[in-house]
């Protein structure tokens, strides 16, 4: 994409506050400056560091370093995004910041509203004497979801939409029609707003469970130093979700449950956690780059709202059909690296941490997709293989990764601004073709592929195993014990 070829999508006509200038806010920032109309002026960025200050004075944005928390969000805010005519739009990119008090102050404000994770108040992450159930994502969707059900419609707010949560809710739902229309069945494409019929369209294209199976290629120039911890986004971020208990969505067809695994009591129950942290319990999937892989099975929201969104009930309310559903994570050598080190150390963090720019990169891909498994083709795989070369070239302050999340922050800020009055929304529930039509430009190839694979291939041999031989895609055969 041209300098002259950018489509401006839509006018933002109030104020724009983003909340948050790290390795993701500074890539959005140009993502909004190429597709929006707005005034400069009235666009500002709260972040407590000062380490970006250069930047946005280049880019003429007013900075004010300050911490969003829970005792000053309303008077900080509040003349923000009501200054001056128009309607404003709160873009939330940053950590321990409460996304629901923020979405509840904005819609009352009748200002636009988006966030990547439902993200919590300073504390939360590593709350000891809260229980490992109160420290889940469940826990905290469910809070939004009340919300949802409390005050339906008005402002329009999505909540969690980066690339994942986020963009692989939309992939899910295209992989799902290529599914249908290549295993040759009669369906009509259910609407945007019609949940029950994307469930029962999962249900009979057979699919037991979905992956977000993602590998994370990208080299850093120099290698690693000891005590530091490297990522190529948020270490902050992966560190708090690292140390959250696992968590899965958990499909009907499921025979097995680990012994620690727990159900929750209230709520949708599409999900289980494990009392065990994400960031150490490893699963088996795949990906189309290195095939076969080791992936952490990191608690994030979608999750449990992909579970969510395709659970199919009879007519007393029972579930019928609901697929598995978590991620598969290999994030870059780097940052498995420091995970190593970080919980060979009891879980403590490093001092340093550190998020690698295009700079310090060499070069490297992040395959980030979706893999839709135990339906008669087996498994297939669908995403974006977006690359660090191609970042550099088509969008500035940011590597492969971020570039993924930035563009889907984008891309739910355009569904927004044409659908304003569609309440709490999260990305399982809004267009997914026009998000993609949005994204895909900044997403490099995007594609599907099948595989023959299953988690019963790749095992060493030599020692007894309790898998299931029967039915390769239990999660009792993904799960690496």
């Amino acid at each position: 994409m041209s300098e002259q070829t950018y489509p401006v999508y839509a006018e933002i006509t109030g104020p724009i506050v983003m909340i948050g200038f790290g390795s993701i806010g500074r890539g959005t920032l140009p993502l909004i400056e190429r597709h929006f109309k707005f005034d400069k002026s009235r666009l500002v960025v709260i972040d407590p560091r000062n380490d970006e200050a250069e930047l946005l004075a280049s880019h003429g944005v007013r900075h004010i370093q300050a911490h969003v928390t829970r005792e000053n969000y309303k008077t900080l805010l509040k003349p923000l995004l009501t200054e001056g005519e128009g309607q404003g739009f709160c873009v939330n990119l940053s950590v321990d910041t409460g996304s629901l008090d923020i979405i509840k102050l904005c819609r009352k404000l009748d200002v636009l509203y988006i966030d990547t994770v439902v993200e919590p108040w300073l504390g939360f992450y590593f709350d000891e004497s809260a229980s490992n159930a109160d420290r889940t994502n469940y826990a905290l969707r469910e809070t939004v979801r009340k919300e949802k059900q409390k005050n339906p419609g008005g402002t329009t707010a999505v909540s969690t939409c980066g690339a994942n949560p986020g963009m692989v809710s939309w992939f899910v739902k295209q992989a799902l029609v290529n599914l249908a229309s290549e295993i040759g069945l009669e369906f009509q494409e259910p609407a945007t707003d019609d949940r029950e019929g994307w469930a029962k369209l999962m249900k009979k294209v057979g699919v037991k469970g979905v992956h977000i199976a993602e590998r994370d290629t990208q080299r850093a120039i120099n290698p690693k130093p000891l005590d530091v911890f490297w990522n190529t986004w948020s270490v902050e971020g992966f560190i708090a979700e690292g140390l959250q208990p696992a968590e899965l969505g958990w499909g009907t067809h499921e025979k097995w449950m680990p012994k620690n695994a727990r159900k929750h009591k209230k709520g949708c129950k599409a999900a289980i956690y494990l009392e065990q942290p994400g960031a150490n319990t490893r699963v088996r999937s795949w990906c189309p780059t290195p095939g076969a892989q080791y992936g952490f099975l990191v608690t994030h929201n979608e999750s449990i709202s992909i579970a969510d969104f395709f659970t199919v009930r009879d007519k007393n309310g029972d579930v019928t059909y609901r697929p598995t559903c978590h991620y598969a994570y290999h994030p870059a050598n780097d940052a498995v690296l420091s995970l190593h080190e970080m919980f060979g150390n009891g879980g403590k963090a490093q001092p340093v941490q550190h998020v690698l720019d295009e700079d310090e990169l060499v070069d490297g891909v992040d395959e980030l997709g979706v893999l839709l498994y135990g339906h008669e083709k087996n498994a297939y795989w669908y995403g974006s293989r977006l690359s660090l070369e191609e970042t550099r070239r088509i969008a500035p302050y940011q590597n492969a990764t971020g570039l993924q999340v930035t563009s889907a922050v984008l891309a739910g800020m355009v569904w927004a601004l044409e659908n304003p009055k569609a309440g709490i929304v999260e990305a399982d529930e809004v267009d997914y073709r026009r998000c993609l039509e949005v994204q895909t430009p900044y997403l490099g190839p995007v594609e599907g592929h099948y595989t023959d694979w299953t988690p019963l291939e790749g095992r060493p041999g030599l020692f007894p195993e309790d898998i299931d031989e029967k039915d390769p895609w239990q999660f009792r055969n993904i799960l690496v014990r």
